[in-house]
């Protein structure tokens, strides 16, 4: 999968990634919701953040920025 690097299309990705995790979350029952819901969940956190932290470095390798 090519790299996304235009900020736009980052910030769409990032909203369709949290809109996902919040149907998922919607879903799952309080009552019967068991370890591997909450695995899921927490998995799918992760995900996004690794992917804005990889959108970030893009940005500062893209502006000179080491930081």
């Amino acid at each position: 999968m090519k790299p996304i690097n235009d900020k736009n299309r980052q910030v769409t990705y990032l909203k369709e990634r949290l809109e996902i995790f919040l149907e998922v979350l919607d879903a799952i029952d309080a009552e019967t919701a068991d370890v591997e819901d909450i695995d899921r969940l927490i998995q799918m956190i992760d995900d996004i953040e690794d992917k804005l932290e990889q959108f970030k470095i893009r940005d500062n390798n893209q502006n000179g920025n080491t930081d």
